[in-house]
């Protein structure tokens, strides 16, 4: 599909297209809907970040829970979404040694227990050692700090996933 393609569907069609370019939060792309019609992936993407921009923080927040934990219990059980899947293991983090898942799991433990929510990383490009180094590095930031890193990531996954589904 592309973009032009995109403009000629209903919001429902939309939504359901792209409901998950962010995880488990289709109400960005059903409110981006209306912003279209999108020449390209960046202009799609950007009315997407204007939907999150303008949320409120509950919404912000509730968009960043929704992420699973980096190699955590989703992980485990079998339940991340496809695409958490496919970004988790392209960094490696479905084949971590025990002493890294032992290294992760403190640190996803850390995190939570500071900010309230998950570690959030656009993994792409990492490998093991860097995803724990940012996890320690990002434990000494304040909340504010840590939860506009998470929506940042969260808007690089988002166009991550954007030009892997539009090309």
């Amino acid at each position: 599909m592309t973009p032009a393609e995109l403009n000629d569907l209903s919001q429902e069609q939309f939504t359901a297209i792209l409901g998950g370019i962010f995880e488990h939060s289709p109400w960005i792309a059903a409110e981006s809907w209306s912003q279209g019609p999108f020449s390209d992936v960046d202009a799609l993407h950007a009315a997407m970040c204007t939907v999150l921009a303008d949320a409120d923080d509950e919404a912000k927040l509730r968009l960043i829970r929704a992420h699973p934990e980096l190699a955590g219990r989703a992980a485990i059980r079998g339940e991340l979404t496809e695409a958490s899947s496919r970004e988790q293991s392209g960094a490696g983090l479905d084949q971590c040694s025990a002493e890294e898942f032992a290294e992760l799991t403190r640190l996803n433990r850390a995190y939570n227990e500071r900010f309230g929510f998950p570690f959030i990383l656009a993994v792409r490009g990492h490998t093991r050692s860097s995803i724990i180094a940012n996890m320690a590095e990002r434990l000494g930031n304040s909340r504010e700090t840590e939860i506009a890193t998470a929506l940042a990531q969260i808007e690089r996954i988002a166009l991550l996933r954007l030009r892997d589904l539009l090309g």
